[in-house]
């Protein structure tokens, strides 16, 4: 228990909640907790969803599967981060896209009816989590522009420099590590995986990067 409260401690729908709180939340709202094997499917487009997840251990995809069994991943999603909220707002409508974990991973649900519904006993803390809530909705919606801009570039060179500026900034590092392999990256930026490598080996070539796996070294030319 003390371990699952020192990882929602970092979720932003807690954010300002005391600890004595945090543990009164997962009484006070119907909650449940799931592991999941790499591979392994939390639910497919289609499902009906009412709770939010999130995310205590291992990390997940968030993709799209066209007829054909294309793939587009459009989030990842690691230890303190919320998935599924959309949808448990919308109780009369089905997912639109599929998750996936990508490692062995654990997951606690939270029913959002109950979340957004200032309980009985007028929990002084539910009115921070409904601001909190409308907060990770807010940050959802910059993430998926910020994913616009990137597919809007010119060429799999231009998204992929979008992606790898974003990243270097987000994390104040010309160093960094991405969440995804070569496949994973090509299936977010929605190219193909053997383009892609060969446009990361032209941007080696000419010294704009470096990379090794999924550690990538930005370069600032003269």
């Amino acid at each position: 228990m003390e371990e699952m409260t020192s990882i929602l401690r970092s979720c932003w729908l807690f954010q300002g909640l005391t600890d004595t709180e945090l543990k009164q939340v997962l009484h006070c709202i119907p909650s449940r907790r799931q592991s999941y094997r790499k591979g392994e499917i939390l639910f497919h487009t289609g499902d009906s969803f009412s709770q939010a997840g999130i995310v205590l251990q291992g990390g997940l995809h968030i993709f799209r599967e066209d007829f054909w069994g294309n793939q587009m991943i459009l989030s990842d999603c690691g230890p303190g981060d919320v998935f599924g909220e959309v949808f448990a707002c919308l109780p009369d409508s089905t997912t639109d896209v599929s998750v996936r974990a990508v490692s062995d991973s654990q997951v606690v649900y939270l029913d959002v009816p109950h979340l957004l519904t200032v309980c009985p006993n007028a929990c002084p803390f539910h009115s921070r989590l409904i601001r909190n809530f409308i907060t990770v909705l807010a940050q959802k919606n910059r993430t998926l522009s910020r994913k616009i801009h990137h597919l809007t570039q010119r060429g799999i060179r231009g998204k992929l420099l979008s992606y790898l500026s974003e990243q270097s900034a987000l994390l104040g590092k010309t160093t960094f590590s991405i969440p995804y392999n070569r496949q994973q990256l090509a299936d977010y930026l929605s190219v193909d995986r053997s383009a892609l490598s060969a446009e990361l080996g032209r941007l080696q070539q000419e010294g704009i990067l470096s990379f090794h796996k999924n550690v990538f070294t930005l370069t600032q030319r003269d």
